[in-house]
């Protein structure tokens, strides 16, 4: 798949909670299953609209990945656990044939007041860079997720590159054919590959995947253009973590991190 022939959209809505998966949803590692940052967005944008009252926003989501999440039909499930004045608490499922593929907990809270202070703990990201050609992976399944995205890495670096990483990133078709993205399904939809902008484990010698995903922001995200500034932590006989730093064109607006399974194959 060519950035020319890209299908209109992640998702397409089916009607009644169910949702027909395009093949840039597929990930990396294989074109029947999907790259974690579509379907974590599909189900973002269902708690978020679920019940949805003016002056709350998910202020934190973590999703977990039970199983693979196959490139076909889903459906979307989400309830209320907790509703007070001035916090909620929100939980979703997606579900494919009857099993649950991918499960979350979202805190939507009322929003700060406007004397709240601005903090900034981490310097500004880097200017976005100029367009670059399209980017690969080695043994990579490039023909989906990673062709549906627009990267911009900061100069001498890739996907492959090990080491800590800072790209930039952008979708190039929206999430759900016919409606307007949100600030938090493109934050969303971004959050999964931060591990894979800071390969630092060998996932090709090794098996390394991630378990989870944990997406906190500490304000809305403007724009489509994100910034992931990721590092990974690990210890033997242990697991890892890998930490990103989520900017927009404004500056600071999160963090996501990852829960990493670390393997002999």
């Amino acid at each position: 798949m060519n950035t020319e022939s890209l299908p209109e959209s992640f998702y397409r809505h089916l009607g009644g909670g169910r949702y027909a998966s395009s093949p840039a949803t597929a990930g990396p590692w294989s074109p029947k299953t999907q790259h974690g940052g579509p379907p974590s967005a599909l189900l973002g944008r269902a708690l978020e609209r679920h019940a949805a009252r003016e002056g709350l926003r998910i202020a934190r989501i973590t999703l977990d990945l039970p199983r693979p999440v196959p490139v076909g039909e889903l459906e979307v499930h989400v309830r209320t656990l907790r509703s007070g004045g001035r916090t909620e608490l929100l939980e979703g499922e997606l579900t494919s044939d009857g099993k649950s593929v991918l499960v979350a907990r979202a805190w939507k809270i009322a929003a700060s007041p406007a004397g709240t202070p601005s903090l900034r703990p981490v310097p500004a990201p880097p200017e976005l860079p100029e367009a670059q050609p399209a980017r690969t992976m080695a043994g990579a399944h490039l023909d989906g997720y990673l062709s549906a995205m627009e990267w911009r890495f900061e100069p001498g670096k890739a996907f492959d590159t090990p080491g800590p990483g800072t790209a930039w990133a952008r979708q190039r078709i929206p999430l759900v054919a016919g409606e307007e993205d949100t600030p938090l399904t493109r934050a969303l939809t971004l959050a999964d590959s931060n591990w894979a902008v800071a390969f630092e484990l060998d996932h090709q010698q090794g098996f390394v995947i991630n378990t989870d995903i944990t997406l906190a922001l500490h304000r809305e995200p403007v724009g489509e253009w994100f910034c992931i500034r990721a590092a990974t932590a690990a210890s033997p006989h242990g697991s890892g973590l890998a930490l990103g730093q989520l900017d927009d064109e404004a500056g600071d607006c999160g963090r996501i991190l990852q829960t990493l399974l670390v393997a002999d194959r």
